[in-house]
């Protein structure tokens, strides 16, 4: 239930985000006129997202078992890679966001109505069918049987909005780029047991092979019925009896993918570093003439 509270918190809060920028933007220009196109955009953007998760859910009931293991596989591999790259780019770009959202807005008021609906669907829909995609892919990994991981997404989101307002009203402050980076570590981890689950959900459709080849087998010590085994698969995806190919991606993707996402902002780019010492010189005291 926590991973799904996380997935609607960070992914509502980002959506959240974009809705207050642009209302906040048209009110200090004194354009409320536009609101109600922007409204309408989201409005649309939400129902969208809403008819895509139905369509997943709905649709892969009839299909048969393994048609539906090799969708629910392919589909999460899909979620995995949207949300690596959704957490990447929020965290170069969340500082840029406000002024990225304030041109387009520029750009569509000077288009008309059809262009500013657009802008706030196009802004908030990326969201929410990326949101759509990665619970539905968690919740078909991690559901038991009840309805506490539609619980927990509806939660995190009920939590991103109340934020996005508060943060709107100007009454709560949010260090935003810790908000993402911790965020963004912990959805990783998420990240990498739906991958895994993907990986047996493929395997059990017989796409790729080692259904059999177990790395381990911990059912007797950890009952997946028990308090915690429902608690380690709600927030991790475990499983206790996984795959030899599921641990080898689950560890392939969680290690290199979490050591980038938390080293220093600029790392891979080469900023910050040391000047060589010529370099240094050059802009240091002169060299002593030889007499």
């Amino acid at each position: 239930m926590f991973s799904n509270y996380l997935i609607g918190l960070r992914e509502g809060l980002e959506a959240s985000l974009v809705v207050c920028i642009l209302i906040a933007y048209l009110v200090k220009t004194d354009r409320r006129d536009a609101l109600k196109p922007i409204w309408i955009g989201i409005a649309v953007a939400i129902v969208v997202a809403l008819g895509f998760g139905c369509a997943l859910e709905f649709g892969s009931q009839e299909m048969t078992f393994q048609a539906q293991e090799a969708l629910g596989g392919s589909l999460s591999v899909v979620a995995v890679g949207l949300v690596t790259w959704m957490v990447f780019w929020m965290r170069r770009t969340a500082r840029h966001l406000k002024a990225e959202l304030h041109g387009k807005l520029d750009a569509a008021l000077a288009m008309g109505t059809g262009a500013l609906v657009a802008t706030a669907f196009l802004a908030v829909g990326r969201e929410g069918l990326e949101t759509a995609l990665f619970v539905w892919a968690s919740v078909h990994a991690a559901s038991d049987g009840t309805p506490r991981p539609l619980v927990g997404v509806a939660l995190g989101l009920a939590t991103a909005v109340l934020l996005g307002w508060l943060f709107y009203r100007g009454a709560l402050k949010i260090n935003l780029a810790k908000f993402f980076t911790w965020t963004g570590g912990m959805l990783v981890v998420v990240a990498a047991g739906v991958l895994a689950y993907g990986v047996h959900d493929l395997q059990e459709a017989d796409f790729i092979p080692g259904l059999t080849s177990l790395a381990f087998d911990i059912s007797g010590t950890i009952d997946p019925t028990s308090w915690y085994g429902t608690l380690l698969k709600g927030v991790f995806n475990f499983q206790p009896d996984p795959t030899v190919l599921q641990v080898t991606v689950w560890a392939l993707y969680l290690v290199p993918t979490l050591a980038i996402f938390l080293a220093p902002v600029g790392f891979a780019s080469g900023k910050g570093k040391v000047k060589a010492p010529d370099e240094q010189g050059s802009h240091g005291s002169q060299p002593t003439k030889a007499s």
